[in-house]
């Protein structure tokens, strides 16, 4: 069996949480520099990974207990969000470090019914621990050796 979005497992810190929609987008700014209009190498550029989630009532409920517990949902210190996924003949995993979360999309009332409600909550990644794939860190050593997190 072949990997698909209900194969994965989310945790957000430490709560399960069961999304409608996730997605992750890794921004890369290496670019290829060019000499005499000819390729010549490249340089380093900045790096960013940001998201969103759509989750339902019931998730958002536990998201907001946790904010409730940290005194507001601005409070919420931001914490690794965890996918995994295994088939038994194919695994994922992805860890996105020091997400900070907020909300877009609060309310989209139909009265005519017919879908649950849903609400979207993009993130940032804030870490230098920045993604993991599989165990694997997007960045090297290099990259972070000198970042301290204040």
């Amino acid at each position: 069996m072949r990997i698909s979005g209900k194969s994965f497992t989310i945790h957000l810190g430490d709560l399960l949480v069961f999304v409608n929609t996730m997605t992750a987008d890794i921004e890369d700014n290496r670019a290829a520099v060019k000499d005499r209009g000819i390729p010549n190498g490249y340089v380093d550029g900045e790096v960013a990974c940001s998201g969103e989630m759509e989750v339902d009532a019931a998730n958002l409920k536990l998201i907001m207990d946790a904010a409730n517990r940290a005194g507001s949902f601005r409070d919420l210190e931001p914490f690794d969000i965890n996918t995994y996924a295994d088939t038994g003949n194919e695994s994922m995993k992805v860890e996105l470090f020091g997400c900070l979360l907020k909300i877009s999309s609060l309310l989209d009332i139909d009265s005519a019914g017919g879908e649950k409600h849903a609400t979207t909550l993009p993130f940032e990644v804030t870490s230098p621990d920045f993604v993991r794939i599989n165990d694997t860190p997007y960045l090297s050593r290099v990259d972070t050796d000198d970042l301290r997190v204040a």
